[in-house]
């Protein structure tokens, strides 16, 4: 053997022999987020800008996780359920790509997206401006982003009404007149017992002079499907119409228009961002930037447990068609000695999805012959099968500025003013094929049930928070938020005015065939003379005004430069608004009340990273949805809850070729009141026990009274009491390579579904499970290659359980699970210039 041969032997015995410790560590070591030793094995300063200005992460007094560039890239990142594992405080529910909703510390009572329902409880942002959209956050894929930050607990106080229970920052790259630079990144990938994908990203960083540059930013992605819709048939009760997804068709049954298909799911992105740096003087800079992103997906996320692992049987196409684009500005500079920012956004969503809605008919005409109404033109009984075709035309503009004194001053202020209008044009189209005239809603053929809206949300406010250096070490800071929120909903929701169910919602409330204002006091009638978008007539139009404030009050102590505790109270809310449903009064503004106690920490040498939080928050009459009257959604205030919790996280340069760190959260969610459904005579909830209404029905179905729907001390629903995740990275060199291995394990605990006692005994808790990654390459000058699996073991890992109608008459055959992502194995390359 050469020796040359016996030095990379020995290099590659030295690389194995640190496995086990690697793996020992993994096994051992506290959780958080990546966090990569620099070349003299101590760990890198991370600046963040979540208090509206730069400085170091560990002086920031505020429970914050940073996901950098590099660990972004090391963790596979490409889309929000990629990093919200990595986020031990953050938990969603999930429809599909681009449709979660996310919480944080536990501050969720599930329910929430719908059109007409409460705002998020949780802001994201793309830079300095606001991405929350009603259907939840934009789901932007993750590529030349310099950070991602995750800020837990109320950040009312700068960031507002969605910021509730937190916020999550998304920064980019911006242009760098220094210099050129530019790369790009590509990718294939299998799933196991799915189909492959594939990735081509790519980024150019353009000077055009000293004082300018443009960066060019591009991604294509195609995520294979895993959700197989195999054959079957339904047979409807009342009707003995049988329906099928096969053609031809099973004697005696019908064929539907969708067809059974193996991994139907799959999903194509396409994506760009263009951004231009100015700086127009030695003060001042200007960042035009527009962004935009086109998602399209089909089938279902979600399989039906009735038959099967990662199958379903369903009959009429899904999927959904979603872009967006975002014009914004940035004007940074300098008036005297204080910072100045504006920042302003115009953006633009649309989206169109196709929903099979086949369980609802059929469950509904098990337990009460619903497919009895149902009927053609000519009188004969049709399938009653319901399929849904919505459309959603969302746009945001906002404003804000910001003004912000030299933070080497004693006495510091940051201070603005901020303006924003949501609009989103609602369209819900509920079909059944061959449905008689009579039974249409008007102008919308074999339309049984039409939402045509318009919503309103605006928002104004004026914040402020101000530091005062009480000691070299004692630092005190208070804060307060003045806002002004509106609400308004109007246009149509209902059935036709001649719908067979004999309901009053829709036209029929001005039909005297039902006599429904005598029926449904409160309802109004139908305008007929007042329609847009082809509505029939118009039976919405109502508005809520709240004012308010919220206030922030910290005490941060510097031990010395290393170690710093601080102590919080602070405050954070989400506007009220109107119920579509007239005979619902509208639901106020909830507010989150925190308590917290936190720590940064240094030690060894900047060779370990400690830091963490204990809180208590109060959520007080926490707005809660739910399935009504003919299955429209209600928003209620319901009762009270509390939040205990523990978050730390850890980064540790073992050496300085051996990284390892991660993050957990303990939480302890509790409702501490009675939920009993209902609200007194001046709208609070009511919270005895027992409750007046057992089925949360009006008089005269007050006959007894019931225990509460759910009793004080009822776990809250969607977030599980433990999630943590621990990351550990080995680097060598192999020959004249740099190498790596890594390994990522990611624990969410066990958790409800649902607030309710009944309906989450129906569905079942949702289980424990561990994602475990793996990713090995090597790199050379400016190129790379990779080879990582993302859910090693393939865990069946359930994310989340529903029904497609209430539990009570849907889910006790028909759970639907959403599955975590079968094991990915792919293979990527990467040059950077």
């Amino acid at each position: 053997m050469t020796r040359s041969r016996k030095r990379k032997l020995r290099r590659l015995q030295a690389a194995w022999a640190g496995l086990p410790m690697a793996t020992a560590m993994l096994t051992c070591a506290p959780p958080a987020f990546a966090q990569e030793p620099s070349d003299t094995g101590v760990l890198e300063e991370v600046i963040v800008t979540a208090q509206k200005r730069s400085e170091s992460l560990q002086n920031v007094p505020l429970s914050i996780t940073a996901i950098g560039t590099a660990e972004l890239e090391e963790q596979h990142v490409t889309d929000f359920a990629d990093y919200a594992k990595l986020l031990p405080s953050v938990s969603f529910q999930s429809a599909g790509p681009g449709f979660a909703q996310v919480y944080m510390r536990g501050v969720a009572s599930g329910g929430d997206g719908n059109h007409s329902g409460s705002q998020p409880s949780v802001g994201t942002y793309l830079d300095e401006q606001p991405i929350t959209t009603i259907q939840g956050a934009l789901d932007i894929h993750i590529y030349d982003i310099a950070r991602v930050e995750a800020l837990a607990g109320p950040q009312g106080t700068l960031y507002g009404a969605s910021s509730q229970s937190g916020t999550i920052r998304i920064i980019t790259n911006k242009p760098d007149p220094s210099g050129f630079k530019a790369g790009y990144d590509l990718q294939g990938s299998t799933l196991s017992g799915g189909s492959g994908g594939y990735s081509a990203e790519g980024f150019v960083n353009l000077p055009i002079n000293d004082k300018a540059a443009v960066r060019l930013v591009a991604w294509a992605e195609h995520d294979g499907g895993y959700i197989d819709n195999v054959p079957g048939t339904r047979t409807f009760p009342t009707s003995g119409i049988c329906i099928s997804n096969q053609s031809p068709a099973p004697p005696g049954c019908i064929s539907t228009p969708a067809r059974a298909k193996n991994r139907y799911n799959d999903v194509s992105t396409y994506g760009g961002r263009a951004a231009l740096k100015i700086d127009l003087n030695d003060n001042w800079t200007m960042t035009p930037v527009v962004m935009g992103q086109s998602q399209k997906a089909n089938g279902n996320f979600a399989f039906d447990s009735a038959v099967g692992e990662l199958k379903l049987t369903h009959f009429y196409p899904e999927s959904s068609d979603d872009h967006w684009v975002q014009a914004a500005l940035t004007v940074e500079g300098k008036f005297s000695n204080f910072d100045v920012v504006y920042a302003g956004a115009l953006l633009k969503r649309n989206d169109e999805t196709n929903l099979d809605y086949t369980d609802y008919s059929f469950f509904y005409d098990v337990a009460y012959g619903s497919g009895a109404n149902f009927r053609d033109n000519l009188g004969v009984l049709i399938n009653p099968s319901q399929y849904i075709q919505g459309k959603d035309r969302y746009q945001k503009v906002s404003h804000e500025l910001r003004f912000t004194s030299p933070q080497e001053n004693k006495l510091r202020f940051v201070g603005g003013l901020f303006l924003q209008r949501q609009q989103h044009g609602i369209e819900q189209r509920y079909r059944i094929d061959g449905l008689a005239d009579v039974s249409e809603v008007t102008g919308w053929p074999d339309t049984f049930w039409l939402t045509e809206q318009v919503r309103v949300d605006r928002d104004r406010a004026a914040f402020g928070e101000l530091s005062y250096d009480l000691t070299d070490k004692l630092t005190a800071t208070g804060g307060i938020r003045f806002f002004k929120s509106q609400n308004s909903l109007e246009g149509y929701f209902g059935f036709g005015a001649n719908n067979p169910l004999g309901s009053c919602t829709g036209e029929a409330v001005g039909s005297a065939t039902f006599n429904c204002n005598t029926r449904q006091p409160g309802r109004p009638p139908c305008n007929y003379s007042i329609t847009t978008n082809g509505q029939p007539c118009r039976n919405l139009n109502q508005e809520v005004d709240e004012t308010g404030n919220i206030g922030k009050v910290n005490l941060t102590y510097h031990f010395d430069g290393q170690h710093m505790a601080y102590a919080t109270w602070s405050k954070g809310f989400r506007p009220g608004g109107i119920n579509r449903v007239a005979t619902s009064p509208p639901y106020q503004a909830d507010f989150l009340t925190n308590y917290e106690l936190g720590w940064k920490t240094t030690w060894a040498n900047n060779r370990l990273r400690f830091n963490g939080a204990v809180f208590v928050e109060d959520w007080k009459n926490f707005q809660f949805s739910f399935l009504g009257p003919n299955s429209l959604t209600v928003i209620a205030n319901a009762a009270q809850a509390r939040v205990k919790g523990v978050e730390t996280e850890i980064a540790w340069a073992a050496t300085s070729n051996l990284s390892i760190s991660g993050g957990f959260a303990l939480l302890d969610p509790k409702l501490t009141a009675n939920y009993c459904g209902l609200l007194d005579a001046n709208n609070n909830p009511v919270t005895s026990n027992p409750c007046p209404y057992p089925t949360g029905a009006p008089p005269p179905n007050d006959i007894a009274p019931g225990p509460p729907l759910a009793p004080s001390g009822t776990q809250l629903p969607v977030t599980s009491k433990f999630k943590g995740n621990v990351t550990g990275r080995y680097t060598f060199n192999l020959g004249s390579f740099d190498a790596h291995v890594q390994g990522s394990l990611v624990y969410v605990g066990s958790r409800w579904t649902d607030l309710r006692i009944l309906q989450r005994d129906i569905l079942g808790q949702v289980a424990a499970y561990t994602l475990v990654d793996f990713t090995a390459g090597i790199e050379k000058e400016r190129y790379a290659f990779e080879l990582f699996v993302k859910n090693a073991f393939d865990k069946r890992a359930e994310l989340d359980r529903f029904a497609q109608c209430d539990a009570a008459v849907c889910g006790q055959a028909n759970r639907y699970v959403l599955p975590a992502v079968p094991r990915l194995i792919g293979l990527s390359f990467s040059q950077k210039f």
